[in-house]
């Protein structure tokens, strides 16, 4: 007889790159790391179209929250976006072209100095910043910026400061805010 037993597993990465893993972790840097994988999964459709990594969200979390830290919005928020836009997939590649974890497009990981949009680091910074001052460009209205993340900061304008009428984009923003919410719970 087998009997199944759950427990949480969770994740710290150091400095150096290592990863610790223990189901009771000793310091508030360690992050649950079967819910991570369970909110990234549930995601199995990202704008990319790219296969979801699983596991990816715990490895990628302490870059994020570092990110997120360094330009003063919720760490939540940039899982969200990047479960949606690649399924922390930091090789994936759109059709339009948007590159990486947080999907850059080249001219936006110009303007913030991305090199190499699929160099996880860079990409994560890059796209925290674009989405920090979208938040700042519409007035910490989050809806708004999560549409300019997807459709561009220009079509939101050029719709009177409303969530464009594209199909794509009007199922993304409720699409990140769930996935927000979910990430909240979860850091």
């Amino acid at each position: 007889m087998v009997t199944q037993v759950h427990a949480d597993v969770f994740v710290f990465t150091d400095l150096e790159k290592v990863e610790h893993y223990t189901n009771t972790p000793t310091h508030d840097q360690f992050q649950r790391l079967s819910a991570l994988m369970e909110v990234a999964a549930a995601a199995s459709k990202n704008r990319a179209g790219s296969p979801v990594v699983k596991g990816n969200a715990a490895v990628y979390a302490p870059e994020i929250e570092l990110a997120a830290d360094e330009v003063g919005i919720n760490a939540a928020l940039v899982h969200a976006v990047i479960n949606a836009e690649s399924g922390y997939n930091p090789a994936a590649i759109s059709k339009a072209g948007a590159q990486g974890l947080m999907q850059l497009m080249p001219g936006t990981a110009k303007r913030y100095a991305v090199k190499d949009a699929f160099d996880p680091a860079q990409n994560i910074r890059g796209g925290t910043r674009y989405l920090r001052d979208l938040l700042v460009m519409f007035d910490n209205n989050l809806e708004l910026a999560i549409a300019a993340y997807n459709a561009g900061e220009n079509a939101v304008i050029r719709h009177g400061r409303k969530i464009p009428p594209y199909r794509e984009t009007q199922a993304y923003v409720p699409k990140v805010l769930r996935l927000y919410d979910k990430y909240r719970a979860l850091l």
